[in-house]
This record gives structure tokens, sequence and C-alpha cells, in this order.
């Protein structure tokens, strides 16, 4: 009797429906930050295990699955398939709703296969010109690693279609969950395959990810409803509706994908190790964006579809507003402490035989010029949700079309002209998500009647304020405890025949030691984040009630996700 109530209790965790824009938001907080982390150590297992160079053909094979992965999926979901799905179960069309999710899946495997068997017979041709930087050797090396890949993108094509259908549903406990088995099979695949298979243990170990990433959601999909449909009814008005709204999601993305290429491109031309140090440093700033941009957006979602739905603009507009800051409050000073702290992270991340000083040193430089741009970046998957809702796929792919465009001259004018390194890459993504993130605000500001400027603007200073103090304070802290900072000031001490008290050694720490460095980082980011709180209490950021609700756990928020009203919803968005 234990076990089945164990197990029941298991059962109903898993597809509990999360009620609050809180309550989602934590969860998909809480298992982002667990996948980012294990993202992390995910890295720092494979920059033990190969070195730079090696590593950047293996990210150079992501290319191309990802591509098709990216750009047919991705490009459906966010912006189609979940606001036409809800718009169904908020219809009392559940039945319908399935159809259309199970027929939309079949086509997207179609498709996927088409393209994928292009890109198996293609890939080295293709690769010729997107690496162009690249060895004839190493070339034939990244089109095998794509090949396998294939197979991994393949699994994802099945499986975030169900994280659509379960996030549609408010369940976001097991789609948050998903994204750690597959960096366990990297992970498990490098530790224990690299010493027989070289770079293809991690390749293989994509693909045994991948499947566990949808066969944990296959069977939560099935209980709530969903089941496989053996047709492909281009004809039905909801797959018809999908296809309208995903077609500029679509060309967005395949343009993003065109300029991610040109990053590829640009890097392969700077050095063999220059993409690795871009990937490394681009998984660090996503860290921020994925834990607090990513999930709140994707808690805001299904809220914003449903107020849409139900034309309650001043409850829509006071949703984004609340999320937007909530945004602001989590991201501005992640960015900031990133920052400062840049060289002893990058060093504690991915410190390793294989990766040195002058590979610390290049991956510091990227991460800086990416943080720049982080809270643009996190604000900008709100922003085209909220557009999404309101089934306006048009604006965010014009405003994202021409910002990809004008970071991949940049670019191009960075590297070929300027002759700057690799973290000039970093820089015109940055300057570009910012100019976009502006003209979005502005657009949506005129799409719903306006928002109330002092909601948009005080907010901001208030935690660009706190932020800029407290990222000061870590930096003075830094310079003060780091004995390495002090080598060049007891030198010329010491020349003026100055000694420092015996007792100086004790209040600082040799970062030359792995240890001293941790106990030095996780003091001075306690201390700035202290810091940046009180100041934000003492300032009166609304956002702050965030940090409080999670703190106390209160029961009630002020955000709810759509609660029914009448009978009829309830049986409309009712799931179990």
């Amino acid at each position: 009797m234990k076990l089945k109530s164990f197990l029941r209790n298991g059962s109903n965790l898993l597809t509990r429906r999360q009620t609050t824009i809180l309550s989602a938001a934590v969860i998909i907080m809480v298992m982002i930050a667990a996948s980012r982390v294990l993202g992390l150590v995910r890295n720092r297992v494979l920059a033990h295990f190969f070195s730079v160079e090696t590593l950047s053909l293996y990210f150079a094979a992501f290319r191309l699955p990802e591509v098709i992965f990216e750009t047919l999926v991705l490009g459906s979901l966010s912006s189609a398939f979940i606001p036409t799905f809800t718009a169904y179960l908020s219809r009392k069309k559940k039945k319908e709703a399935w159809y259309v999710a199970a027929t939309s899946l079949n086509f997207a495997v179609l498709i996927f296969i088409l393209f994928a068997s292009l890109v198996f017979i293609f890939a080295r041709p293709i690769y010729q010109i997107v690496a162009a930087g690249f060895t004839p050797g190493e070339l034939s090396q990244i089109v095998s690693l794509t090949r396998v890949l294939l197979l991994a993108q393949g699994f994802f094509v099945l499986s975030y279609f169900l994280t659509g259908v379960l996030e549609s549903m408010q369940r976001f406990l097991v789609p948050a969950i998903a994204p750690l088995f597959y960096n366990l099979g990297i992970i498990l695949g490098t530790a224990f395959l690299s010493s027989r298979w070289g770079i293809f243990a991690p390749t293989v170990g994509a693909v045994v990810g991948a499947f566990c990433h949808f066969a944990i959601q296959l069977p939560v999909a099935i209980h709530l409803g969903f089941r496989p449909q053996k047709k492909l009814d281009l004809a039905h008005p909801g797959v018809r509706k999908i296809g309208r709204l995903a077609a500029p999601r679509i060309v967005e993305l395949t343009c993003l994908q065109v300029g991610k290429s040109a990053e590829l491109f640009l890097a392969s031309l700077i050095s063999t190790a220059a993409f690795t140090y871009f990937t490394f440093a681009n998984s660090l700033q996503l860290l921020p964006i994925g834990l607090f941009g990513t999930s709140i957006a994707k808690a805001s979602l299904p809220a914003f579809a449903y107020q849409a739905a139900q034309k309650d603009r001043e409850q829509f507009k006071k949703t984004f507003l609340a999320s937007f800051n909530e945004i602001l409050f989590l991201v501005v000073p992640c960015a900031i402490f990133l920052t400062v702290l840049r060289i002893p992270i990058v060093r504690l991340v991915f410190g390793a035989a294989r990766f040195g000083w002058t590979s610390t040193v290049e991956t510091s430089y990227v991460l800086t010029a990416f943080c720049l741009g982080i809270t643009a970046q996190a604000l900008i998957y709100l922003l085209a949700r909220a557009f999404y809702a309101l089934h306006d796929t048009v604006t965010p792919v014009r405003i994202s079309v021409g910002s990809i465009f004008l970071n991949i001259i940049l670019s191009f004018i960075f590297v070929l002209v300027l002759r700057w390194s690799v973290w000039c890459l970093a820089l015109s993504f940055s300057l570009t998500s910012l100019i976009q993130v502006l003209i979005l605000i502005f657009l949506l500001n005129k799409k719903v009647t306006g928002f109330a400027k002092e909601k948009l603007t005080v907010p901001f200073l208030k935690i660009v304020f706190a932020s800029s103090v407290a990222g000061g304070t870590i930096f003075f802290l830094l310079k003060i405890l780091d004995r390495s900072a002090w080598d060049k000031r007891l030198s010329f001490l010491g020349r003026l025949g100055l000694v420092l008290p015996t007792t100086f050694d004790r209040f600082v720490l040799d970062t030359r030691y792995t240890l001293n460095l941790i106990y030095l980082t996780a003091l001075v980011a306690l201390i700035g984040g202290l810091v940046y709180l009180l100041l934000a209490w003492l300032l009166r950021v609304e956002a702050m009630a965030v940090f409080s609700r999670l703190l106390l756990r209160l029961k009630k928020v002020k955000l709810p996700l759509p609660q029914p009203k009448t009978p009829q919803e309830k049986e409309a968005i009712t799931t179990s």
C-alpha cells in the first residue's frame, strides 16, 4: 500500500497543473537552473577531456542539425502551436485540440526527415562554405559528427511538440526536467566512452540524452489525452492557422540561423579555438537569460494568450509590466555581477589542464561583451511572447530579421575590416539585441494603447542603480581580498621600504588555489547580492516582492494564470 501511495503521489506531482505565474515560473526557474548548471558541468567535462581546437569541431557539428530543428520546431511552438492549442481548449474543443496537436506533429516529422536527408547528403559542401577556416581534415570530422547528431535532433522534434502540449496545459514540471537528461547523456557519454571513441563519445551521448528528453514527456502527454494520429490533414483550420502563424517566425529563425552560421564562419577565420571561446562564453551568459528571462516568459504566455482571447487589455498590460519588471529585477544584477566576476567564473567553470590561462582570458573577453546585452536578450523573450499572444507574429519577426542582418554586417566589419578578436562577435550581438528590445517596447506600447511610462522607466533606473553599486562593491572587495591583485602593490611598497603587517595574509586569499578562488567568489557574490537586495528594498523596487514571496512562500500571489469563472470555462481548461 505504501508503494502504491508513493507512486500515486509521484504521478500527481508530475501531472499537477501550475495555477499561478509565480508557481509556474518557480518550477521552470529551478529546473532551468539545474539544467544550466548541469550544462556548465557538461562543458567542464568536455574541456577536461578535449582540447579547445577539438571542441570547436564538435560545436560546429551542431550547426546544420540545429538549423533544421530550431527553424522547424521552435518556429512553430511558442508563436503558433501553443496559442492555437490553448484557444481550442478554452473553447471547450478538447478532442479537436488533440487532433490538431497530433496532425501538426506528423507534418513536423515529415518535413524534418526531408531536410535531414538533404543535410546528411550535402553536409560537406555546406560546411566548406559556413566553416571555411577549418582544414579539409577538420571538415571531414565535422561532417561525420553532424550525421550522427541528426538523429538527436529528430528526437527533439518529437519531444518539443510534447513540451508545447504540456506547457499549454500548464504542466511545467516535466518539460523543465527533460533537459537534465540531455546534459546527463553527454556527460556520461564523455566520461565513459571518450577513451575509446574520442569526440564521438559526447556525440553519441547527445543522441541518448535527446531520446530521454522525449521519453520522459511522452507518458505525461498520453495521460493528459495525447494520442498519435496517422493523418496529414492540411485542410483542418487549426493546422492551417498554425502554419499561417508560424510562417513569419520560421522566416525569422531561418535568418537567425544564417546569423549563427556567419558567427561560425567568422570564428573559424579568427582561429580554430575561437568558436570554443565563443560557445563557452555564450553558455555562461545564457544562464541568467534562461533562468529568469525564458522561465518568466514561458510562464506568462498562457496568461497572455488567455487575456488576449478575452480582449482584456488592462489585465494584459498589468501582467506584462509585472513580468517585465521581474525580469529586470533578476537579470540586471546578474549581468553586472558576471561582468565583474568574469575571470574567476571562467576559471572555476572551465579551468582544466587543456583550458589554460590564455583560453580563460579569451573566454572572459567574450563574456564581457555578451553581458552588455544579457538584459535585452531576456526581455526579448517576454516581448515576443506578448506579440504572439496577440496573434501578431509578423511584427517581432520583422524587427528580429532586421537586427539579425545588422548583427551580420557589424560582425563582418569588426572581423574582416577592424581585425578584432572573437569577442567582437559577442559585442555585435549585444548591440543589436539592445536596438531590438527598444523597438519592440515602442511597438508593443502602441499596440496595447500605451503603458504608463513611469511603470517602465522608474523601476529600471532603480534596479540599474542598485545593481551598479552592488557590482562596484564586488569589484572593490576583489581588489582587496585577492592576493594576486596585491603582487604589484607589494613589490612597489617593498621598493619604498614599507612592509605590511604579518596579519595581512590572514585577510587575503591566494586565488592560485581552486578552493580559495571558490571561497572568494562566493563571498564577494554573496555580499554583492545582499547589497543589491538592501538597496532594492530601500528604493522600494516593486519587483522586490517577487523575492519576498519566494522567501516567505506566501500562498497568494498578485498575478494568477487564467482561472475559470464559469462551469463551462472550468470544463474547457480542466485537463485531468
